[in-house]
């Protein structure tokens, strides 16, 4: 039997603040296999933001268990939770964190110098993610010169060029207009129907339709965890074609 890309088992993580305890996940349990797509919601203080920094190895519980790819993670120390960042995650965040003087191909090649990639392989390996996200003839753009939606796609690059297994997107559209909105979701579809396991943190549960699975979080815990029918992206953008076709 396959193992899950994710497991959690009984997660439990409480801040002290002064003298109160909070509880911020209370015993969250969950598998998520390669290759799914899976939106995160919940109100502020739900405990899915938590969540989020637990499986992307950004911190550690105070109880309980949490393997990726088989390795157990709560158990590491920071160098090695560091480690499996760089090997096993990408991140995708709402604010995009570009270097504003810095060319996109330069901002996509960032992890693989922090991994003391050669320069050439590093130059050849952006270029194909920003070739895969449609940005190809944009990698000597600086973000001033891209549009927010562009942005995003180099970000999405960024999180791609370590070949990792899994992408955690916290937002990823929350700066961004309807129309602009939908073209990142059907690049990540696009994405997740070649094989890469997405999470995705949002407020918005027209995005999180996107999503082939649907976790609800509410103080601390999964209140509930469905699989649904997900919105085409590549048809809603179709849609909204079609609308602005028609005369006013």
């Amino acid at each position: 039997m396959t193992e899950p890309l994710i497991r959690v088992d009984g997660l439990t993580k409480d801040y002290v603040l002064g003298d109160n305890v909070v509880h911020a996940l209370a015993g969250v349990s969950m598998t998520i296999e390669a290759g799914e797509f899976v939106a995160v919601m919940g109100p502020s203080g739900s405990g899915k933001s938590t969540f989020m920094n637990m499986i992307g190895c950004l911190d550690r519980p105070t109880s309980g268990s949490y393997w990726i790819a088989g390795e157990d993670a709560a158990r590491m120390d920071s160098d090695a939770l560091a480690a499996v960042r760089n090997r096993r995650i990408g991140f995708v965040f709402q604010q995009f964190n570009l270097l504003a003087r810095t060319s996109a191909l330069e901002n996509v090649e960032l992890p693989l110098m922090y991994a003391n990639v050669p320069m050439q392989e590093r130059h050849a390996r952006a270029l194909e993610k920003l070739k895969l996200v449609g940005l190809g003839d944009r990698s000597d753009h600086q973000p001033s010169q891209l549009s927010g939606g562009q942005q995003q796609r180099v970000a999405i690059a960024r999180a791609l060029v370590n070949n990792p297994a899994l992408i955690l997107a916290d937002e990823p559209t929350g700066a961004l207009d309807s129309r602009t909105s939908v073209e990142i979701m059907a690049l990540l579809q696009q994405l997740n129907g070649d094989g890469m396991t997405i999470v995705l943190v949002t407020h918005e549960h027209d995005i999180a339709a996107f999503a082939s699975r649907l976790v609800m979080f509410r103080d601390g815990r999964i209140v509930s965890d469905e699989r649904q029918a997900p919105t085409s992206a590549a048809g809603a953008l179709r849609a909204l074609d079609r609308a602005a076709e028609v005369p006013a």
